[in-house]
């Protein structure tokens, strides 16, 4: 150490202390009057000589005087008579959020604490806009006590550094923002400010284009006014700097507002909150469409320079990353949330609301009735007009019910001809008075392909909290109520009892149990006997199949034979009761019953599949059943005038075999359909036989059933026989056979067989 004839010294700042004394040079002092004349060391020396262009700056930490260079003072703006030589000065400008932590940095440096002083700040130039400053500090302290005497050291315009480091972590947070999926507005503005922070006075916002309309997307620095002014603008060939750019989809650069002819309607708006200039720049997507414009705006006339061009053409780049990503996202929400034929709310979308209200309900309680809505036979539009015929009957029944409901009510297409409404606020009659106004508005006639179509539906309804008390009970409970409306003869609405539920839980079973049951053929048939009427002799049998479940008990066949066609295994089924009837045919007749006709149900469904004929032929050939001792009964709802159907009819006839229209006058035949038919057979259902004994139009019907059915050829079978005295009616109409409990109850084959060669009395 070196000591001046003051005993001086200034500490070199190295890595483990500052105490190290360096040789001094004299200076002019800096110091009050009467206080020692301060010396400027070789350090000091070289660091002036070697930093010219940087800010020097010497703190006398005695009087606090401090001595700032004309580079310190004109890197903030500042003439060197304008700024004072006080601590004060650098208090004033220096950024209000730095101050106290430099300050304190300082006294830990002086003080010993730490051992160099290197810091960054923000110091405010004399325009208004920060300064960001890197500045480094060396203590100078005082022989022989050692006590610091000044902080000597210099100031670095770092802003350009800062603002592109400033700039790369707001690009960095922005493409953050987009991959987490932050709203646009946010990412809008965030966009705009970070433009605006590294051009100072600049103002950005950002329009979208929906439609012809430019609406506000983005503008944190412009006057709100100036926003709902310019909110809703129809774009144009020369209607701003935005309506223009988005229009050409081309850049436009307006140097001044005031003057520019674009901006002849608009230019009032924008001069009241002082913009000069705006410079456009279109948003494109990555198909090349316009989805709105990126524009800045500065407070005085211009044009862009070289890197304000550059930033222009990126920030609008940026913002179409966002602008697309949602523009799909709301693509993606409608299509998940709308249902695209109808335009309703989705089944997503109504699962939303149906959880909303079912909250809002129990908060308040309150009741609300749930309408679940079925079209009746569908299906038959879109297999014989084409699902293009389909969606215009569900876009008109849609709208249909939608017009049915008052306006706090809510509907939704939930899949395929199925439709929900929620009625809020319900009275005791309010559900049924909507459920009936939907019955009828939806039944009015449709015209599709020239052709008048009647179009009815069936509704479920449920009431929250009475049937069910969360989402999915309460749609199960709905649900059921349709499958009841349905099974009552349809075009209908029911309630939701409780048996109803164990109903459809007993369904439920049948369907889980059926078609183990029919893989392992688990079933069984028994046989009723026909009855000649004139002779007593019983010249066929009628299988039918019975299912006695281990736990369900015995399964009724209206149950099991509906459950097997709406699960696809009607055609096992059928051909299993068919192979089974003619082998046991076949038996009979090896033990002497000969001339035994085997009568067997097949499903409308499987008798219009079109491998049913070659189905029958297998089963000939491979139980060696004769032909003519096969017949197959076929409900009345098959005969239709479709020549596809006829022609079914007759490729069976082809084979030989015997046919019969079963349960006569309860389906909806074609009376024009019946004189191509090619039948053996009529067999009436034991309704009419029922009703024949109590009312005349009964008998009357009977007596006409089988006389056209003798008209046109055809034998007549009177099924469910019970009484003497139905037998003796139907005997004076001449009715050939009769098959019922008369007789004999359906039975297995050894008890069959002994009535085989028995005559009954008739």
């Amino acid at each position: 150490m070196n000591k001046n004839h003051q005993g001086t010294t200034v500490a070199e700042p190295k890595k483990q202390s500052h105490h190290t004394q360096t040789e001094t040079i004299p200076r002019p002092p800096v110091s009050a009057e009467n206080a020692a004349p301060f010396y400027i060391n070789e350090e000091q020396l070289l660091l002036a000589m070697h930093a010219t262009n940087d800010g020097l700056w010497d703190w006398n930490l005695e009087t606090d005087e401090v001595y700032y260079s004309p580079s310190w003072k004109s890197m903030l703006g500042y003439k060197e008579s304008e700024l004072g030589n006080t601590l004060d000065t650098w208090a004033t400008l220096v950024h209000v959020e730095d101050k106290d932590r430099i300050l304190e940095k300082a006294h830990n440096y002086i003080e010993g604490c730490v051992d160099s002083f290197h810091v960054e700040m923000r110091m405010n130039h004399k325009e208004g806009h920060p300064v960001f400053v890197l500045s480094r500090g060396y203590l100078v302290t005082r022989e022989p006590d050692g006590k610091p005497v000044r902080l000597v050291g210099t100031h670095v315009d770092i802003t350009k550094q800062k603002k592109a480091q400033l700039f790369d972590d707001q690009h960095a947070r922005i493409l953050e923002m987009i991959a987490t999926g932050s709203p646009a507005p946010n990412i809008y503005d965030a966009i705009a400010l970070m433009y605006e922070g590294r051009y100072p006075g600049m103002r950005c916002s950002m329009l979208e284009l929906h439609g012809d309309r430019l609406m506000h997307g983005g503008a944190p620095s412009l006057p709100k006014e100036y926003c709902d002014a310019v909110n809703g603008l129809k774009f144009g060939s020369d209607v701003g700097s935005c309506g223009t750019s988005t229009f050409t989809g081309e850049r436009v650069l307006v140097e001044d507002i005031e003057t520019d002819p674009k901006w002849e309607k608009l230019k009032h708006a924008a001069l009241k909150h002082g913009l000069r200039c705006c410079w456009s720049e279109p948003i494109m997507d990555s198909s090349g469409s316009v989805l709105g414009a990126f524009r800045m705006y500065y407070n005085h006339p211009g044009l862009p320079n070289e890197q304000e061009s550059n930033d222009l053409r990126s920030a609008a780049r940026l913002t179409s990353i966002v602008m697309e990503r949602d523009h799909s996202q709301k693509r993606i929400q409608k299509l998940a949330y709308t249902d695209e034929v109808t335009g309703l709310a989705s089944r997503a979308n109504f699962y939303q609301k149906l959880e909303k209200s079912i909250k809002i309900s129990d908060r308040y309680e309150r009741r609300f009735a749930l309408l679940y809505v079925d079209l009746d036979n569908f299906k038959s539009i879109n297999d014989s007009l084409g699902h293009d015929a389909g969606d215009i009957v569900l876009k008109t029944i849609s709208e249909r019910i939608e017009s049915t409901i008052r306006d706090i009510d809510y509907i939704a297409r939930i899949g395929g001809d199925e439709f929900c409404v929620l009625i809020e606020e319900v009275g005791d009659d309010c559900a049924a008075l909507v459920a009936q106004r939907c019955l009828e508005s939806v039944s009015d006639p449709i015209e599709l392909s020239s052709r008048k179509f009647i179009p009815t539906c069936s509704i479920g309804i449920a009431h929250y909290p009475d049937d069910g008390e969360d989402l999915s009970t309460l749609m199960k409970t709905a649900d059921t109520s349709l499958y009841a409306a349905k099974e009552n003869g349809k075009n209908q609405y029911a309630f939701y009892k409780q048996e109803l539920t164990h109903k459809a839980e007993y369904r439920f079973q049948v369907e889980h149990y059926l078609r183990e049951a029919i893989e392992k053929q688990q079933l069984s048939l028994v046989y009723q006997p026909q009855v000649d009427i004139q002779t007593g002799k019983v010249f066929g049998v009628e299988a039918l199949s019975r299912w006695n479940h281990p736990e369900l008990g015995q399964v009724p066949p209206t149950d099991f034979i509906a459950t097997a066609e709406r699960i696809g295994m009607i055609k096992p089924l059928s051909e299993w009761v068919l192979d089974t009837a003619c082998r046991q045919a076949v038996a009979w007749k090896q033990q002497g019953h000969t001339n035994l006709q085997m009568s067997v149900n097949i499903s409308p469904i499987h008798f219009l599949d079109k491998d049913i004929v070659s189905l029958v032929k297998r089963i000939i050939e491979e139980t060696g059943i004769a032909p003519e001792e096969l017949s197959l009964e076929v409900t009345e709802s098959v005969v239709q005038t479709n020549p596809e159907n006829l022609a079914i009819f007759h490729d069976l006839k082809k084979l030989g075999i015997q046919l019969a229209i079963d349960d006569f006058g309860t389906g909806y035949s074609s009376l024009a359909s019946l004189k191509h038919l090619e039948v053996d057979y009529f067999k009436i259902d034991k309704y009419f036989i029922d009703d024949m004994l109590i009312d005349n139009k009964g008998l009357l019907l009977v007596s006409s059933m089988i006389e056209m059915g003798h008209k046109l050829g055809y034998k007549i079978i009177a099924e469910g026989v019970e009484t003497s005295e139905q037998l003796n009616i139907l005997k004076g109409m001449n009715c050939e056979a009769i098959q019922g409990y008369l007789f004999s109850k359906p039975g297995h084959p050894d008890e069959i067989s002994k009535l085989l060669n028995n005559s009954f009395k008739v």
